[in-house]
This record gives C-alpha cells, structure tokens and sequence, in this order.
C-alpha cells in the first residue's frame, strides 16, 4: 500500500508545483487593491511549493509509469490535497475560520460546487473573492486535465489519469491524436469562452473584477459569487442572459465545441444527441414552470415569471448554483423538479455534475428495450443512442453507476438526518453536493449558507462533494480493500 502511494507522489509533487502559480493572481489583486491579504497569499503559495519541491524531490527514485490504478490514486490524491493547499490562505486572510469550514470552501471550489460558508461576500478581500472562483475556474474542466496540457512531464501514463479524471461512460474517443494535444485543445476552448464572457459581462455592466469571478464562476458551472444576494444583486435582465448562454454553454461536451469549432459548423449541435436533449429539456422546463408559477399567481405575468424562471432554473438544472432571488419561496413542486433535473440533465464532458445526459439516455433506451423483448424475446434489438451502438459493458457500467450513486445518495441523508437534520434539508444537502450544486432546499437553500451546519455535517457534505467531482468509482476504488492487492 505505502509504495502505491510513493509511486503517485512524484507526479502529484509536480502537481502541487503546478498548483503553486495559481496564487500569482491572487497576489496581484492584494497588490492592486491594497485589501492586506497580500501576506496570507504569499505564505500559503510559498509553503505550496515547498511542498511539492520536497515531494517530487524526494520520491524520484520511485518515479515509474502510471498503471491503470495509479491513475485513481494519483486523481484522488490531487483534489484532497488542493483542497487542503487551497484552504491555507483561506484561513491565514479570514481569521477565525476553522479548518473544517476553510476545507468546505475550498473544496466547493475546487469540485466547482459553489456552496459556501462564508457572509458577508461584498466586504472579503478581493484577493480572496478571486481566489474562491479561480479554484472554480481550475477545478472546472480538471486540474489534473489542466496539469496534462501544461506540464508534458506529467505525460507518462496520461491516459490512465485522463479515463480516471473523464467523466461519462464512453471516454476512449480523443479529439487528438496525443493526449497533451487533447487537454490543450479542451483548455483552449474553455480559455476563449471564459474571455468571451468576461467581456459581455463588462458590456452588460458589471466592473472589471465583478465580470472575472463571475465569468469563472458561469464556465465552471460554479456558484460563487462575488456578492451575498448573488446575481440579484445586480438586477439586470441584460447580465441574467448573457450568463444563460454560458451556462448553457458549459453544460454542453467541451468535444463538441471543439468539434463544432474546428469543422466551423453548428450543425454539430443539432447532430449531438445529448446536446440536442440537454437545451430541448431546458426549454421546456423553463416555459412549463414559467406558466406553472404564473397559474399560481406568484408572479403577475408570464414574462416576469418566464425571466425569473429562466436564470434560476438553468442555473440549478446545470449545477451552477448563481442565483437572482431565493427560489426557495416558490410552490415545492417547481422546486423540487429543479433538483430532479439537476441529477441527470448535465452533459458528459462538461462542467456539470450530476448523472449526466448521455448516462439517461441509456437508461431510457435500455428501459425500453426491455420492455420490447418482453413482448418479442425472440427479437434481436441493439442499443443505440444517436445513431452509436452502446456495448453491454457500457450499458452494465450505467446502471452500476446509477445504483451506486442512488446508494450514495440514501447514505449520506441519513447520516445528515441521523446527525439531527431534518429531512428536506439533509436529501437536498446531499443531491446539491453530490451533483456538484450550490444549494439545497430547507436550512441550505439559495438564502442560506452552510455555516449552520454541525461540524460532522460539514465534513458529510464535503465528502459528497468530492464524491460527485470524481463521478463516485474514483473515490471508491481505492477504499475498496481488492484495489491494494498486488
């Protein structure tokens, strides 16, 4: 087991390293708006490169390739000790932060949850409202992608680490030939959309920083805000659809766009069946619960209704967490079916949690399917989804998934409602941590931050986070007894 773990530690030395220029930015903005964090970020990026220098320094002379299962430990080591590294500032710049809660924080960013335990938003430093959603914005399409496209070094045995970091159950098709290749281009495509944003944003009306975090915030499909009431803050139908587009956009296969972009055609989008699904679902859902609020007379006309039901509710279903009111207040029904899209409406290979499009897709055609060989046994019918065969394997691979997060799900409620929470509160907690959302109804939802919650609940909530960030197997794998076998 101890030399498992000594073989991941170089690359994950290299990592930290890596880690360390993350807090360039964060010293910049303490040097720009004198807010005295400037001290707490420059200890924390010192002591992260120490670490890693000392890790990768003295664990060379087991440096070998990555196996199969190295890459499970290597990624799950990687997001527990950047959470840990990313606490550090957190709580040197904010004192009186425990760490349990500067971990809760730092790990809802680096899973791009969003949750927060943290008031008072508007008067944080700047350096430390930049640094909660650039662990956002590097957490969005992986830090260990992010490690891959910019240190070659960590090249040896990529693969491995890319099919335990991908999420999805088809991850073997790569859009370039070399893996380095791959995550550059992946990055490239999420680097120009956040620019792209940050720019509208600043068009809409927001300030320079403002536009930054929250176009962090809005690729990563992140909640973090730069203000306690959010997006509401701002009260601007122009800054609500600009974020619409790019949340729909991160909710969409990054190999799409970068498909769409390279083949310079959008009928990419219209061919790709879980995006087709993903924005007809959305659609849908915003013009029926629109209409449903509006018959309910919570709003006095279907476009006031239709505008605060479309940020809102986009929002929640692609796990973003930004908020323009507190949703909470609205009949359970339309709140609770946001939760439920939350679970499943996401894409796979986007900045989403949640069980992903394309794995209920295959549950509905294999449902289905089924259901046909009940009436024709004799009847020989493949499994498509989008005109491509999905093999038994795969088809196995999502219903063990499913099941397993469903398992999940049940166990962590009742350790939360077992700790003295009561029951709205702890399976929303669960569902909004493990789908990498922001809030969840009750005593967590969009009016509240998790500051209430006990110290066990906390640490309940961040190992759902963490979970649901690495898609469960990840996690799993290596507490499983069978993984440290030689």
């Amino acid at each position: 087991m101890f030399k498992d773990i000594l073989y991941v530690a170089n690359p994950l030395g290299l990592l930290l390293m890596a880690f360390g220029a993350a807090y360039l930015a964060p010293i910049g903005a303490a040097l720009i708006y004198g807010d005295g964090a400037l001290r707490a970020f420059t200890l924390a990026g010192a002591a992260d490169l120490i670490a890693g220098l000392a890790l990768w320094h003295f664990t060379r002379p087991y440096a070998r390739d990555l196996k199969s299962r190295d890459g499970y430990l290597l990624v799950a080591l990687a997001w527990v000790l950047t959470a840990a590294s990313a606490s550090l500032p957190l709580m040197l710049a904010l004192p009186g932060l425990s760490f349990t809660h500067a971990y809760f924080e730092a790990m809802s960013g680096v899973t791009t949850s969003g949750a927060t335990v943290l008031s008072g938003l508007d008067n944080l430093p700047h350096a430390v409202n930049l640094w909660r959603h650039e662990l956002c914005w590097l957490g969005g399409l992986g830090i260990i992608t992010l490690g891959m496209a910019v240190l070659p070094l960590l090249g040896i045995g990529g693969m491995q680490v890319y099919r335990a970091e991908s999420t999805g159950p088809i991850k073997d098709s790569r859009l370039t030939p070399r893996f380095v290749q791959t995550a550059r281009s992946l990055w490239l495509i999420y680097i120009v959309l956040t620019a792209a944003c940050m720019l509208l944003l600043r068009l809409a009306g927001m300030n320079w920083f403002d536009a930054v975090c929250h176009a962090f915030s809005a690729l990563s499909l992140s909640g973090f805000s730069t203000h306690d009431a959010s997006i509401g803050y701002f009260n601007s139908p122009l800054i609500e659809c600009v974020l619409i587009v790019f949340m729909l956009l991160a909710g969409i296969n990054f190999a799409t766009h970068y498909t769409a972009w390279r083949g310079k055609s959008l009928k990419i989008y219209r061919r790709d069946v879980e995006a087709r699904t993903f924005l007809l679902v959305l659609l849908g859902s915003c013009l029926l619960v629109a209409y449903y609020l509006w018959s309910r007379e919570v709003y006095a006309s279907y476009w006031s209704a239709l505008r605060n039901v479309s940020f809102n509710l986009v929002s929640v279903v692609t796990n973003c967490g930004l908020v323009s009111l507190d949703y909470a207040r609205w009949p359970l029904f339309a709140c609770l079916w946001m939760l439920l899209l939350s679970c499943v409406t996401a894409s796979a290979g986007s900045t989403g949690g949640g069980i992903k499009m394309i794995r209920t897709l295959i549950l509905f055609k294999q449902s289905a399917r089924e259901l046909f060989s009940l009436v024709h046994p004799t009847a020989v019918h493949t499994l498509k989804v989008g005109g491509q065969v999905i093999s038994e394997r795969n088809a196995l691979s999502v219903f063990s998934f499913v099941h397993i997060y469903t398992i999940t799900v049940i166990v962590l409620s009742m350790l939360l409602i077992l700790s003295g929470m009561d029951f709205l509160t702890a399976f929303s907690a669960v569902v909004a941590m493990i789908n990498n959302g922001a809030h969840g109804l009750g005593a967590v939802g969009p009016s509240h931050t998790f500051a209430g919650l006990g110290e066990f609940q906390i640490w309940v909530c961040t190992f759902a986070m963490l979970a649901g960030r690495l898609e469960l197997f990840v996690i799993l794998v290596p507490l499983t007894p069978a993984f440290w076998r030689e």
